[in-house]
């Protein structure tokens, strides 16, 4: 009878016992997937959170990073309102990052009353405009274009400002620098370049901007920019001329009620390469200077100037220019020492020598802009031409007086041969008689004719006065 209980007993238990193993199995089993899911999702986590990070801080233990949630930074600092709180990243045992909460409030009764309160008032709520500090190093010169009248230039654009949003607590002080990427979440100065025609931002092999943020809210802002600007020159002396040109800063939106640019540290704020050289040009000189600019719509905005001089080589034009039309000059005054009845010879001396004077003139207007005064260049260069054109002149004026002289004397010369003719053609017309030649032969009639003819001509030339022949008498003719 007990064992029968027993069996019994035993019979209804086992069923629970099967049950609950399996529920503990099926648990346990399930725990095992999350925390495998969990540790897969967090090491994918951290392998893009690596990937992302752009700080090239070496993360250490306890180390303090700026994270920037959606916190409003598109007014200028002073001007949003009180400071916003950012997270602080901490690492710890478990590797996951505690991200405090935070965010940026927008102070609209600021606005409203701003023009009520007094400056003191407004510390918390609009400020003091905000001063930004800048500092240019000068890479190089790429090019200078008398044509377009314009400039290129390479150069590192810093900015220096403090916004007290960007703060985070440091114990050993350090920056933190950034990319590019983070331009896109906080406010930066709206500087541009006034008379620029292209500008980019070299992005080999990446952007080269440069963000880097110190814990009080001190930010330098770096980027390496190439910029065309135009640059009026004055190209009266060229080529003996000096180019004063300059680089202007303004900031686009801000006027001086918002914005101070300044120059982070006066004179020395602007600072060359040692190589920078052109061909063309030697540098002279750069200076910084400041200046503020109106416009009738906005209103004062602060100026930056970078100025720099630029005096012109001179070697390059005499060997170009200069040293080859002396040549031509020199090569038509060839010309005086060929006989004046070398007429081919001269004449194509004299027209290539213009040729070629012509086409150093187009030469040298073709390389500078077509501007509406004179140029020190065209001066010389016209009276060369002027010299070698008047040496064609003066030859064709020297054959046709030479000619005209040559003709006089040869009407002189058969005039008085005529009249030392008159007498003997005079007889043979009035008597009918041949004159025999030194050799005793008797001429022809055709002979007879052209004698008689030419004594005919003399008479006439030497009277003026018509000759009858009516006492001519008739030739016997030819048997």
């Amino acid at each position: 009878m007990v064992l029968v209980m027993k069996l019994l007993f035993l019979t209804c238990l086992w069923p629970t016992v099967v049950l609950h193993s399996f529920q503990s199995q099926h648990y346990h089993l399930h725990q095992q997937q999350q925390f495998s899911f969990l540790r897969k999702h967090n090491s994918k986590r951290e392998i893009k959170m690596r990937k992302l990070d752009s700080t090239k801080v070496r993360p250490l233990k306890s180390e303090q990073l700026l994270r920037i949630e959606d916190h409003d930074f598109a007014l200028r600092p002073g001007f949003g309102g009180p400071k916003a709180s950012f997270g602080v990243v901490r690492s710890t045992d478990c590797g996951q990052n505690i991200l405090g909460k935070g965010r940026a409030l927008y102070n609209t009764a600021c606005l409203r009353r701003r023009e009520t309160w007094s400056e003191k008032n407004l510390s918390g709520c609009t400020g003091s405009p905000i001063p930004v500090g800048i500092d240019v190093q000068v890479e190089s010169i790429d090019s200078i274009s008398e044509v377009d009248m314009d400039f290129t230039m390479t150069l590192y654009l810093r900015h220096y400002w403090k916004d007290e949003r960007l703060s985070f607590p440091s114990t050993k002080n350090k920056s933190m620098t950034f990319d590019g990427r983070l331009l896109e979440k906080i406010w930066v100065p709206d500087v541009f370049f006034v008379h620029s025609k292209r500008s980019f931002i070299h992005d080999t092999t990446v952007e080269n901007v440069m963000l880097r943020v110190y814990p009080d809210g001190n930010v330098l802002f770096s980027l390496r920019i190439t910029v065309s600007a135009m640059c009026f020159m004055d190209f009266s002396r060229f080529p003996l001329d000096t180019q004063n040109c300059s680089l202007e800063l303004e900031s686009y939106a801000y006027n001086e009620d918002d914005l101070m640019l300044y120059w982070k540290h006066g004179n020395e704020s602007l600072s060359t390469d040692e190589h920078i050289s052109l061909s063309q040009f030697f540098i002279e000189e750069f200076s910084a200077s400041s200046g503020l600019a109106f416009y009738s719509s906005t209103g004062w905005y602060n100026r930056l100037f970078i100025n720099f001089a630029l005096r012109r080589h001179i070697f390059f034009f005499v060997l170009q220019s200069y040293f080859p039309a002396m040549l031509m000059v020199m090569l038509s005054w060839v010309s005086f020492w060929i006989d004046r009845r070398a007429v081919p010879a001269r004449v194509s001396l004299g027209i290539t020598t213009v040729l070629t004077m012509s086409t150093i003139i187009t030469g040298v207007s073709a390389s500078m802009p077509q501007v509406s005064y004179i140029k020190a260049v065209d001066v010389y260069l016209w009276i060369s031409f002027l010299f070698v054109f008047l040496s064609v002149i003066e030859y064709a004026a020297v054959n046709y007086l030479t000619t005209t002289e040559e003709r006089k004397q040869l009407k002189k010369r058969g005039k008085a041969t005529c009249i030392h003719l008159n007498s003997l053609c005079a007889w043979m017309l009035t008597t009918g008689e041949v004159i025999r030649v030194s050799s005793g032969l008797e001429p022809s009639r055709k002979q007879e004719a052209d004698l008689m003819r030419v004594c005919t001509s003399c008479i006439i030339k030497a009277s003026e006065e018509p000759l009858t022949l009516s006492a001519v008498p008739d030739f016997p003719q030819d048997h």
